[in-house]
């Protein structure tokens, strides 16, 4: 027997069938699986021996029966969980492995560029002592002892014993009613002796992967015991992979760069080389155009940083961005005595009522306060807002508040409603707006004057991060049309009533000033 690296290379009968009994040996001694990878400039691509990178090793042996996975890009975690499930397929009777991606291509080209390739550049020998009873474009079953791996969409029927779910963050981001059949169906296929592996980049404060997330970390951080049904948290920030740096030459790192870059290696207790830093802006400016909430969701250098972005079809992301680097989303701020508090409501019949609370700082609208409920009357909300003890200015309710609605004893507008509940106060009804993603741009333009408390009003800023257009499968793009679903829009209609109030007072202000230059003439004259 020879002695490769730190593996033996078998040359005798004897010696294979050894080295064939030890998974660690075949997996890490790059003698048994082949890969392609990425070529450089006009090559197609390049065959390699499979040898685990340092993230992937890391996460082999914090292996758990359930696992979240959040991560940088191209660290290779889909290679190497479909060699893990050719591995356990190949030598494990009846064994079932599944793979689900967001997109039946996406399925496809996992099962056929990773999954059946590594099995096709198997030693000859080895694919005749195990040959395959079953092939076709998303399924391979394997004649000697009756164990499979397919790939799909979704997985319901069945017991699935080792399941990888890819870039789940995407699925529940484009195609919700996938992610709930692989929560209901899928999942819960998985025993728990079996193991499961959730991965991908992170797509905003929403949705499965973001909650199941959190209560990974959660769990983590307590220090409890994990159950065989609790979540191990994986995570790998770009940093970690020794092959994120370049030569300095010629890039440039500006006072922001330097900035962020203290801010990463504080919170993350790390040291970043200036190669490491010198990638980094690299990476943005030549591959997202220097957007920097790309960077954080596609390669993020600390856990939270990850969800900072909401997915490409957020109609607010670019502006919840520039807020939070330009610090205007505080720990807290003080409601200021004296100073009106102004209110922008969304209500609806079944839906729920969100309601944003703001004084008016010079040019700031500062945003101090903000309340959402479903099911409750309006009383509820009445309530809350005369516990704040502020002195209010004026409340701005929807268009439809002034339509009459058939209630038990008699017909009333949701306005006058308001009114007799909180008698004395001044409520103005917020025109119509013909298309909703003109007062859309009309919040986004008033954006800049914006001063969050993030304590008081997280709940609302994590709906304005998750708010986004709705996901057009026919024609696989995202549609002009917002997103109803997720309980998102409550939140940004409300906050839309402040961008159109602000337009609506420019505009007067604007005219004002038309009109009293149009005097001073008539007077000169």
């Amino acid at each position: 027997m020879t002695r490769t690296s730190d593996y033996l290379i078998p040359t005798t009968d004897e010696e294979m069938a050894r080295c064939l009994a030890d998974p660690e040996w075949r997996l890490f001694s790059g003698y048994l699986y082949k890969i392609i990878i990425k070529g450089d400039k006009d090559e197609e691509g390049l065959v390699l021996p499979f040898i685990p990178n340092r993230a992937q090793r890391k996460f082999i042996r914090r292996l758990w029966h359930r696992n979240i996975i959040l991560k940088a890009r191209q660290l290779g975690f889909s290679t190497l969980i479909c060699i893990l499930w050719l591995d356990t397929a190949l030598f494990c009777e009846n064994v079932r492995c599944g793979i689900i991606a967001q997109d039946r291509e996406a399925a496809e080209s996992l099962f056929r560029d990773k999954v059946k390739f590594a099995y096709d550049q198997l030693p000859d020998a080895l694919r005749q002592m195990m040959p395959l009873k079953a092939n076709n474009a998303s399924t391979l079953v394997f004649g000697h002892n009756n164990s499979s791996i397919r790939v799909a969409t979704s997985m319901r029927s069945g017991t699935i014993h080792r399941l990888h779910i890819s870039e789940f963050g995407k699925i529940c981001a484009k195609y919700p009613d996938k992610a709930v059949e692989v929560i209901t169906g899928s999942i819960p296929a998985v025993p728990s002796s079996g193991i499961l592996i959730i991965e991908s980049t992170a797509e905003g404060r929403d949705g499965a992967f973001y909650k199941m997330t959190q209560a990974s970390v959660a769990a983590a951080e307590s220090g409890k015991k994990l159950s065989v049904k609790d979540y191990r948290f994986h995570f790998f920030p770009w940093w970690q992979e020794p092959g994120y740096q370049i030569d300095t030459d010629g890039v440039v790192l500006t006072d922001a760069d330097h900035e962020y870059f203290s801010q990463v290696e504080g919170i993350a207790g790390t040291t970043l080389t200036n190669r490491q830093k010198a990638w980094y802006v690299a990476t943005r400016e030549s591959e997202f155009s220097g957007e920097d909430e790309k960077m954080w969701q596609e390669y993020p250098s600390y856990q939270e940083e990850a969800f900072q972005v909401s997915t490409e079809g957020c109609y607010f992301s670019k502006q919840l961005a520039a807020a939070r680097k330009e610090n205007r989303i505080k720990p807290t701020l003080q409601l200021l005595p004296n100073i009106p508090c102004h209110t922008y409501w969304d209500i609806g019949n079944s839906d729920g009522t969100a309601i944003w609370v703001t004084q008016r700082l010079g040019g700031e609208n500062r945003v101090v306060r903000f309340y959402e409920a479903w099911g409750e009357p309006y009383s509820h909300a009445a309530q809350w807002l005369q516990g704040l003890g502020v002195m209010f200015g004026t409340h701005h309710l929807p268009h439809d508040a002034d339509h009459v609605r058939q209630g038990q004893s008699r017909n009333i507008s949701p306005r006058e409603m308001l009114e007799e509940l909180m008698p004395g106060q001044r409520f103005a009804t917020v025109d119509r707006i013909q298309d909703v993603n003109w007062g859309i741009q009309q919040t986004r333009d008033i954006f800049p004057t914006l001063v969050f408390d993030e304590s008081h009003c997280k709940a609302g800023l994590i709906h304005i991060a998750a708010y986004r257009k709705k996901w057009n499968d026919r024609m696989g793009c995202w549609s002009d049309e917002p997103d109803k679903a997720g309980g998102h829009s409550e939140a940004a209609d409300a906050l839309r009533q402040l961008g159109q109030t602000a337009h609506a007072d420019a505009k007067r202000e604007a005219g004002s000033g038309t009109q009293k230059r149009r005097l001073a003439n008539w007077r000169r004259t």
